[in-house]
């Protein structure tokens, strides 16, 4: 078993510069079973940290042969990671001594720094490791689907529903009534609503959900900062919140493959507590309760008693600039886990009203302290000893904190005083020209600016006005590059390539929709596209997972566009959408495996696996909100193409199809049976997977291909029933997703935002909110983590794996006859793939005489693959 030998607590925010273990890793799961391996004598290295501090790995041989997903105890998974320290409540000597910029009090004494931990698993319930592709055998029909001898369809043009201008795109909700009477209602869910005070549907995909879930202590990740409840535990032994932001240099990466010279994996420490805002009042019946949650903020409250009013409050806003705090009369404690080395009160106010201090910590950062009375005396703060600095007396006003970056000072005293409490989203497209508004609600000195922090691939896309409160401060954000200060009270994103001329049939962004093959061509394929529109195609969708059975569906629905746009052959899909239509008619009418209901505790349809079986991880956690974009979108394409064969049939279908569109990408609050944008980040530019289980990683996504897939249904379907301002968003989170993925997802050679030693994967395998992890939930196989981040191949799919990407992530991995050993249907995702830089190599594969049908995903189709390499 392998144990940690930490000859530190991580000292001093220290460069975490090297490299762990697989074993380490910070990982959700695995259930595999681990191999069990003779005891053998341990073997040690010692990775340098700083000048002072050294970290000794010490593991068994065993556990460098073991799978680097580990597993941990499902039982209060990370309690191990939090230690409980007495708290610093004796005094200190502490000198008080005039400075040229205020009055500083000195710490005599110096303690060393708690700066964090790595952890090494993740609970693990909940995640599956099944892989997401259908491997069941399928049988060859024997008797060939008949056709009629006439079809009546009415095909439409895709891009009709985008030509009129829309005026805000995010302002109307789909719908408000009650999901289809098919789907049941229930009022109770598995996982307790801790805390929570607001009433009607929650977010469950946010960045703030670990407050409201397992024991409330893990991580949220506002980018830059990390906050939490320190819950009494840590170095600083606070009931407050407690603040961190991680550099560059206190990265740990994995180990480096001889193949590419990429580091497996990087993450950045936790349970670092730079700076706590907490209240005297607090103590061990504090409780945290949470309200005011929207898709880009929350508030969260510290009670002294589950019963007594709040006596602090957070409005924790994504990219704000500083860590707001208010106090309504309790006495505030600044405490750290890393340590004072001395607390300096500015003799001049930054502005009127606003009282300034300035935090030196061991570790040598500079935290800034802003406090702004509203009533009452102004915040006096009496250092106590290294971890405690403590008012003198009750105050009432906002308290914030920001790090202190090179020349950000300014900044800083220009910006305080205000502070942000949510974010209005607006958008609307005009041809092409698609753009997105956050303006910031804001509270405190509103007649002050906000300085809020921008990630790259806002800042590639800001307009002219927006783009001129940038600044020249920045701070490292964990795993999204440098971030930037931006001076404005809202910020304007434009996308100048929505693809509007983006249908049904296979499409790229020079050549548009390519629907003409040669007759010869056509012949084949024609062939093909009758054997596998004779499958049993009411069988192989009958899955016990709603993912898998939308992938199911999807794959014939290629194949009916296929036989209709492509091969022209109106009857043959004629007669395979009538089977379709029958397919799709036992989950519109909820009659699969484990039926949908809406429940009201959270607000959303989820399928009732778990509350059948008892497993979380039922249908890849469904159940709890994982993946619900890649589950419902496959049906959103499915019954796209469904209703642009026959227009006749979306009125009867239209609500439940809405009603899934409305449980992932609900764009107004108007709606309120379901949270607004529970999967899709308009901040971070794309969704997240991760639902109702706590991580102290943050929340994550594994797939960037079936995220885009989900907008790209969104898209179709707006289409397809006349939605301009649903077709418009799809459009919109498309073009958004292929901006943002080439930040954060698929790396090309000159990608600057990700570490020069990580692009070499070409992808991110899983990104979170605190680490990139180059691996799968389902193995570590080469074509599952490259390939997870291709399927589904779908017309949107050229749009963000660009020519250029797609060679170079070939040429790393599978050129040179190295595809051709890839086993199953992750051979044929390879070669699909490959049809965006070598369509004749594709076509060439799929169309070989002895082409082996176990190459084929139960989810994708040989017709769709020869078409959309053609």
């Amino acid at each position: 078993m392998m144990f940690l030998l930490f000859v530190l607590t991580l000292l001093q925010g220290s460069a975490l510069g090297g490299v762990l273990s697989e074993s380490q890793r910070h990982v959700r799961h695995n259930k595999h079973p681990v191999p069990a391996v003779q005891s053998q004598k341990p073997i040690t290295s010692t990775l340098t940290l700083s000048r002072t501090v050294t970290i000794t790995i010490s593991l068994s041989a065993s556990d460098k042969n073991r799978s680097p997903l580990t597993e941990a105890s499902p039982e209060a998974p990370y309690d191990r990671y939090f230690s409980t320290f007495d708290p610093l409540t004796s005094t200190a000597s502490v000198i008080t001594t005039a400075v040229p910029s205020g009055t500083a009090q000195i710490l005599v004494s110096e303690k060393r720094p708690g700066t964090g931990f790595v952890p090494s698993s993740l609970e693990t319930a909940g995640h599956v490791t099944t892989q997401p592709i259908l491997t069941s055998s399928i049988s060859q029909p024997t008797i060939f689907l008949s056709t009629p001898s006439t079809a009546s369809t009415l095909p439409i043009d895709p891009t009709a529903a985008t030509k009129m201008f829309s005026h805000d795109i995010f302002a109307e909700p789909i719908a408000t009534d009650l999901p289809p009477s098919s789907i049941t209602r229930k009022k109770d869910h598995p996982a307790p609503r801790l805390g929570i005070e607001s009433t009607g549907p929650i977010s469950t995909n946010k960045f703030y959900a670990n407050f409201f879930l397992g024991n409330q202590n893990c991580p949220s990740y506002l980018f830059p900062y990390a906050v939490a409840w320190a819950q009494g535990k840590g170095a600083s032994a606070s009931w407050g919140i407690s603040i961190s932001h991680v550099e560059e240099r206190q990265r740990v990466f994995g180990q480096v493959s001889p193949a590419t010279g990429a580091a497996q994996y990087y993450i950045n420490p936790v349970g670092i507590q730079s700076v706590c805002i907490s209240a005297k009042e607090l103590g061990p019946n504090t409780t945290l309760t949470s309200d005011l949650l929207t898709d880009f903020s929350a508030r969260i409250n510290l009670r002294p008693t589950a019963q007594a009013p709040p006596a602090i409050q957070f409005p924790f806003v994504q990219g704000s600039a500083f860590v707001s705090a208010i106090f309504n009369g309790a006495t505030p404690l600044i405490q750290t886990g890393v340590f004072y080395k001395t607390v300096t009160r500015s003799t001049k106010e930054a502005k009127s009203g606003v009282t300034k201090y300035k935090l030196h910590l061991e570790d040598g950062t500079t935290w800034l302290l802003y406090a702004h009375h509203t009533r009452g005396d102004p915040l006096d703060l009496q250092v106590v000893n290294n971890g405690l600095a403590q008012s003198k007396g009750a105050f009432y006003g906002v308290i914030q904190i920001a790090k202190d970056s090179r020349n950000a000072e300014a900044l800083y005293d220009q910006a305080c005083g205000t502070y942000p409490v949510g974010v209005e989203l607006y958008g609307n497209v005009k041809d092409t020209t698609g753009s997105y508004t956050f303006k910031f609600k804001k509270a405190g000195m509103h007649m002050t600016t906000l300085a809020m922090f921008a990630l790259p691939h806002h800042k590639s896309s800001f307009d002219d006005e927006t783009r001129a409160g940038m600044t020249n401060i920045t701070l490292q954000t964990t795993t999204k590059g440098i971030a930037t200060a931006v001076v404005a009270d809202s910020w304007t994103m434009i996308e100048p390539d929505l693809p509007l001329n983006m249908g049904f049939v296979p499409w790229s962004p020079k050549a548009g929709s390519v629907s003409t093959l040669s007759s010869t061509a056509k012949a084949f394929i024609h062939n093909i596209t009758l054997q596998e529109l004779s499958q049993n195609m009411i069988l192989q969708t009958n899955q016990n997972s709603m993912y898998f059975s939308g992938k199911a569906l999807a794959k014939f629905a290629t194949i009916v566009i296929a036989a209709h746009d492509v091969l022209g052959d109106k009857p043959l899909a004629q007669a395979g959408l009538d089977q379709l239509k029958i397919a799709f008619s036992r989950f519109s009418e909820n009659k699969q495996q484990y039926p949908l209901v809406y429940e009201s505790a959270w607000g959303g349809v989820v399928s009732s696996a778990t509350y059948v079986t008892g497993n979380s991880g039922a249908d890849f956690g469904n159940t709890y909100y994982n993946d619900h974009h890649f589950h419902y979108g496959y049906f959103v394409y499915c019954a796209a193409v469904i209703g642009h064969l026959d227009p006749s049939w979306v009125p009867v279908n239209k609500a439940f199809v809405n009603t899934l569109v409305r449980d992932f990408a609900n764009p107004s609050s108007r709606d309120k049976l379901f949270p607004v944008w529970r999967a899709f980040d308009w901040y971070h530019g794309h969704s997240w997977a991760h639902g109702l289980f706590e991580s102290l990683d943050g929340k994550d996504q594994e797939s960037s291909s079936e995220d885009s897939m989900a907008s790209y249904a969104i898209k179709m379907w707006g289409t397809v029933v006349g939605d301009r301002n649903m077709a418009a968003r799809g459009n919109l989170m498309l073009a958004v997703q292929a901006r943002s993925f080439r930040d954060y997802y698929l790396y090309n050679d000159n990608n600057t935002v990700q570490p020069p030693n990580f692009i070499g994967n070409k992808v991110a395998g899983i990104l979170f909110e605190n680490k990139i992890d180059h691996t799968t939930y389902f193995g570590m196989n080469i074509e599952y983590i490259q390939g997870i981040h291709m399927l589904p191949l779908l017309p949107h799919t050229p749009m963000a794996r660009t020519p250029g990407f797609v060679a170079e992530e070939w040429n790393t991995y599978f050129s040179s006859g190295r595809a051709n050993s890839v086993v199953g249907g992750w051979k044929g995702i390879l070669f699909g793939n490959y049809a965006t830089i070598d369509p004749r190599g594709a076509y060439a594969f799929f169309s070989t005489p002895d082409f082996d049908p176990s190459w084929l995903d139960g989810g994708a189709s040989l017709t769709w693959y020869l078409c959309y390499s053609a």
